[in-house]
């Protein structure tokens, strides 16, 4: 996948995906072949981190 590079962008893509798409950020990140850590270390830039129980940013 190619994930834009505008990090609120990001963030709405990702949390996107993650609520239609995949139960996990886990499952994302191997389906779409995206480096989890690196998408982490991303968001949080702008104050936001992965809630595993809601599977979202935020």
């Amino acid at each position: 996948m190619n994930l834009p590079l505008d990090s609120v962008m990001l963030l709405s893509v990702v949390n996107t995906n993650l609520r239609d798409r995949y139960p996990s950020l886990d499952a994302f990140c191997e389906a779409e072949d995206v480096n989890k850590e690196d998408l982490i270390a991303r968001l949080a830039v702008i104050d936001y981190i992965y809630d595993p129980v809601k599977n979202q940013f935020k």
